[in-house]
């Protein structure tokens, strides 16, 4: 009861009793009262708070500051960081602490460019003034007109003199190692041009809640949320070179600037720091807690995206889902390239006949072959069911008598398969919607992606697949279980994202690459077959991507039962043991997951402790080489 007590009160921590209220309705309306049993379960089950982590993991000692001090003294690179801050009209408490967290940096070699929007309340001139004159490394510029947060940005940008700049509103705070990590990170890799932390709120009293750990750079993630945020960190040249903050995107003006920085550069030169770095102010009334409800906002963030695209030369369909994200469409090409769909089955002509009704009733798609894979079907209504699909145009129906062995089936599929582009499904998967396999191969057409995933469902709506990740012993579904109109955590389970592995239940991949990889490795004949070759497939380059807009119902091993012989348990456990020998440094190390949250996918919590180092803890007197 006392930690039930204790995650109720970080939830609730930073929230008027107006704000929980509404946030537990909305919640309501979106899940139904599924939603609050879900949220009960889940402050119930956290094994720990974020106050206590944070009094854990992330409360620095003074020997920790005098450590790291002495490393920032032994760092042999400690470039001039240069904290960009527009301001317009802050309450004078809030905006006292961001330019006190600035000046309470341990690493020193910083300045801070303030460009005052013309505000006109009275307080924050005297403040600006007191800021200069206790510290040289502070320059403020006071406009004589306001030209709203684009412009003024821009003005506090031409002021910075450092190699590298970072954005920071008037009333949020920087934790006081984050310009430390930044430098830390840069010495590891000097060539980097793009830095992002994770984040968090702040209260009114200086309590933080709701953190945001992030994975690292996803650059589909990145599509529908501004992943970059805060606290956000650029190469100043490419700042100035791509013409700062552009006029017309106020209120995701940040996001359109990382857009365009990001065109810019190779993603090899984005660097996630998995730290909380940045405290964005949350109290009514302000731009964190009723940013998402303004029109203008989602707007601008819109044209944001279509201008990205457009950059690259596609042609995209951008829809705005809950609190300010987006998932985006994209338009086949004419003629639509022929999609050999293949199924395996055995028996239980039920559910085969319910996928291919789905297939050929419902979906939308234009240039579809299907191949059914009998797996020594014996019953006779299925067989009879295969024989009459026989006479199905652009239909085939093949036959393996041997045991089940899901790779080798794929596998003879695709050596008669003559579409350019491959559909594995499972025969106890039905779609839900018309355009699941036309949103799936446009993304899959993309040069840079691999295979391509869907939003699976159980028959009772919850969700059964939303992506893969790779947990310390082999491999999970994230937010596996949670009410199909779940946001999941930080809207992951809206929004479509890279992983390193999807789930062959439904999945959507060129020929060229299935053939590249050689295909579903055969060892893994049952479990794991479809993680591997997605891995594969990274390996070779390609991103693979998770697709929630194509949405199907997955009656999960409907055909083949569950694990629950001795025989299925040994070979379940050899295929993890394979799966850990082959990718090992992976399976603990999944760059679609943060490692500072526990690594449980079906019960999202924080890690504890995190699977990090702190860098000051080997600091020695020497420089670093």
């Amino acid at each position: 009861m006392h930690r039930l007590l204790l995650n109720i009160r970080d939830f609730i921590k930073g929230r008027t009793l107006s704000e929980v209220a509404g946030k537990g309705m909305r919640l309501v309306k979106r899940e139904g009262f599924a939603g609050l049993k879900r949220l009960f379960r889940e402050l119930v089950s956290m094994d720990i708070g974020y106050e206590e982590w944070i009094h854990r993991y992330d409360t620095l000692t003074e020997s920790d500051r005098d450590l790291i001090r002495r490393h920032v003294n032994n760092l042999v690179f400690r470039p001039k960081i240069s904290v960009v801050m527009p301001v317009f009209n802050p309450p004078a408490e809030f905006l006292r602490k961001a330019i006190a967290s600035v000046r309470r940096q341990l690493y020193p070699n910083w300045e801070l460019c303030i460009a005052d929007d013309a505000s006109t309340q009275t307080h924050v001139r005297p403040i600006l003034e007191d800021a200069v004159r206790a510290d040289a490394r502070i320059r403020v510029v006071f406009r004589p007109i306001n030209g709203h947060i684009s412009h003024a940005s821009n003005t506090a940008l031409r002021m910075t003199t450092g190699e590298f700049v970072a954005l920071l509103d008037h009333d949020d705070e920087l934790s006081e190692h984050a310009l430390y990590h930044v430098v830390v990170a840069l010495n590891e890799n000097p060539a980097l041009d793009l830095l992002y932390s994770d984040q968090d709120k702040i209260d009114s009293k200086g309590r933080r809640f709701d953190h945001y750990f992030k994975p690292d750079w996803n650059p589909d993630l990145f599509h529908a949320q501004d992943l970059v945020n805060h606290l956000g960190i650029y190469r100043r040249q490419i700042a100035l070179e791509i013409g700062g903050f552009q006029k017309g995107f106020e209120g995701s003006q940040n996001w359109d600037f990382a857009l365009r920085f990001v065109d810019s550069i190779s993603t090899e030169r984005i660097h996630h720091i998995a730290r909380i770095l940045y405290h964005e102010r949350a109290i009514s009334g302000s731009k964190t807690v009723s940013i998402d409800a303004k029109e203008h906002t989602i707007e601008a963030a819109k044209r944001a995206l279509l201008n990205h695209w457009q950059r690259r030369g596609i042609l995209a369909i951008v829809t705005p889902v809950e609190r300010g994200h987006f998932v985006t469409n994209l338009q086949l090409p004419k003629p639509a390239p022929l999609v050999s769909i293949i199924i395996c089955t055995r028996n239980r002509v039920e559910l085969l006949r319910q996928c291919l009704d789905g297939i050929d009733k419902l979906t939308d798609y234009p240039n579809i072959e299907t191949i059914i894979v009998d797996n020594g079907s014996d019953d006779d209504a299925t067989l009879r069911y295969l024989n009459e699909r026989r006479g199905f145009k652009r239909t085939r129906v093949l036959r393996d008598e041997g045991p089940f062995n899901f790779s080798a089936l794929n596998n003879l599929a695709v050596k008669h398969a003559q579409g350019a582009v491959l559909c594995l499904i499972n025969n106890d998967v039905v779609p839900i919607g018309a355009s699941w396999l036309a949103d799936m191969v446009a993304q899959a057409l993309r040069p840079e992606i691999g295979a391509v995933g869907a939003k699976l469902y159980y028959p009772d709506g919850s969700i059964q697949h939303a992506g893969i990740i790779l947990n310390g012993v082999a491999a999970g579904h994230l937010h596996l279980g949670y009410p199909g109109d779940s946001s999941g955590y930080c809207n992951r389970a809206r929004l479509p994202q890279n992983f390193l592995a999807i789930t062959a239940a439904c999945m959507v991949v060129r020929k060229s690459i299935w053939l590249e990889v050689d295909g579903l490795d055969e060892l893994f004949a049952v479990a794991f077959n479809d993680v591997d070759f997605c891995l594969r497939v990274q390996q070779c380059g390609y991103r693979n991507l998770w697709l929630p807009q194509a949405e199907l119902h997955h009656h999960e091993s409907a055909s083949r039962g569950k694990e629950d012989t001795l025989e299925k348990q040994l070979r379940f456990t050899s295929e993890i043991n394979l799966l850990r020998k082959r990718w090992e440094k992976l399976i603990d190390v999944d760059p679609a997951w943060n490692p500072n949250l526990a690594l449980n996918g079906a019960r999202i919590g924080l890690a504890s402790p995190p699977r990090t180092t702190e860098p000051w803890t080997y600091v020695v007197d020497d420089p670093l080489i």
